[in-house]
């Protein structure tokens, strides 16, 4: 039986090894506030962003598209996005007690972000008169806004219970 002290091959110790000590590891529920916070924040800039985008129209129109993007906002949580989270919310729930802060999302999200990211900036960086990206931004939005708070209900349902 090898001593937990000595090095592997790895370069890693046995428990408190080097990759143990370089670990951000935060206990398991707060990567559903981690998520939550991420999903807050890039549907806040998204919704944000869309509504700036608004501002040399007129307001039957402007609220015309809100309510166009709430619409499509409600239906692709519902039909989409909540399953999304639930599967993320059951993953994380199956991590072990202390997990690596960056375990708030699975490594294919990591990519999904990457694409949604290089999306949006070539939509705005393209000729797309950006009022007319307004509805996409915010429908986006108002998906991540909704899907945070499945989130935080699973982070404080657990906060609660070890309380």
């Amino acid at each position: 039986m090898r001593d937990p002290s000595e090095t592997n091959r790895e370069g890693t110790q046995g428990e408190g090894g080097l990759i143990d000590r370089f670990n951000p590891a935060v206990p398991r529920h707060f990567l559903y506030a981690i998520a939550g916070l991420l999903w807050t924040l890039a549907g806040g800039l998204l919704c944000l962003r869309g509504a700036m985008w608004l501002g040399e129209l007129q307001f039957p129109v402007i609220a015309s598209i809100e309510a166009a993007s709430l619409a499509i906002a409600a239906a692709g949580y519902v039909f989409l996005f909540a399953g999304i989270v639930r599967k993320n919310i059951m993953r994380i729930g199956r991590l072990p007690e202390r997990a690596c802060v960056f375990a708030f999302t699975a490594w294919r999200g990591y990519i999904m972000i990457g694409i949604m990211m290089t999306a949006g900036i070539s939509l705005r960086s393209s000729s797309i008169p950006l009022y007319y990206l307004s509805l996409p931004y915010t429908a986006m939005g108002g998906i991540l806004l909704a899907g945070s708070a499945m989130f935080y209900r699973e982070f404080l349902r657990i906060a609660l219970m070890k309380h």
